[in-house]
């Protein structure tokens, strides 16, 4: 295991989120060829970035000290995290219409602070404050900008098929404010209506991996997380996620943890061309 693994596992919630400023940090600079211009720009995101993580670590300290006070202070993280984020990342062009509504969706979500918590939503397309939500909320939100309501897709399925749904959580009917924000009734709808796409990432199977894709994860047992696959490509050709962890970020986690689910909804051609670079 690694120290990184190790540390996103059993570090809380402030270490995940420098875990994750640091991994959207370097995926971002990505470089192949330095020429004079390119290493001077690089070095002033550094020294940005530098500042950002000091002013970062104000706000955290400030947080240990007054947890109330670390919601309204958190709310500037966002602003501060994009700032140093370069626009160097390769993309691929994302031709069908469904996957580029739910990417952009998903961007736009960026800086968004993680909150799981239970709150009562309307119904009908309710979703808590675009400010925070939990990793599903990134999939729930960038699904609706497609035309997709996941809150009422899944409701009406658990309301005919309860029993099919996990039941961890001791509840005896479906409730339509929670049930679309769980990872396993996510999962299991994908599995039931969607396309069920292969969990492996190698050079046989990356060209299942598309924009817009859901991925969900078992991290090591402890706790199942989902993101949406960007367009956005890491060194390697192995595409980015848009998950949110402890903040919203886009960067290259698709095999940080083992993979337990690979869906495309509504079912499309698993191998859509969406490979050429622009």
């Amino acid at each position: 295991m690694s120290v990184r693994t190790l540390l996103w596992e059993r570090g809380g919630g402030h270490c995940r989120l420098w875990l994750q400023i640091i991994a959207v940090y370097e995926t971002a600079m990505v470089r192949t060829k330095e020429t004079g211009v390119q290493r001077a720009s690089r070095q002033r995101r550094l020294a940005a970035f530098t500042v950002i993580a000091i002013v970062l670590g104000v706000v955290l300290g400030f947080a240990v000290i007054n947890p109330r006070g670390f919601k309204k202070v958190a709310r500037y993280a966002p602003q501060a995290v994009r700032s140093v984020i370069p626009n160097g990342i390769p993309r691929v062009a994302v031709t069908d219409p469904i996957a580029s509504k739910m990417v952009e969706d998903a961007k736009k979500q960026l800086g968004t602070t993680y909150d799981a918590s239970y709150e009562v939503i309307s119904y009908p397309n309710g979703d808590v404050a675009r400010s925070h939500g939990a990793c599903t909320d990134v999939v729930v939100r960038s699904m609706r900008a497609a035309k997709i309501d996941l809150q009422k897709l899944i409701h009406q399925d658990m309301k005919s098929n309860f029993g099919l749904y996990p039941h961890q959580w001791g509840l005896s009917r479906p409730d339509k404010n929670i049930d679309h924000r769980r990872v396993p009734n996510q999962m299991k709808f994908f599995s039931r209506f969607g396309q069920v796409l292969p969990t492996a990432v190698n050079r046989g199977t990356l060209i299942t991996w598309k924009p817009g894709d859901v991925v969900c994860w078992d991290m090591n047992g402890r706790q199942l997380h989902t993101g949406i696959i960007s367009d956005g490509l890491s060194t390697s050709g192995v595409p980015l996620v848009i998950h949110n962890g402890w903040l919203c970020v886009e960067d290259d986690s698709l095999t940080r943890w083992k993979i337990i689910g690979h869906y495309r909804y509504p079912k499309r051609n698993p191998y859509l061309r969406t490979a050429s670079l622009r």
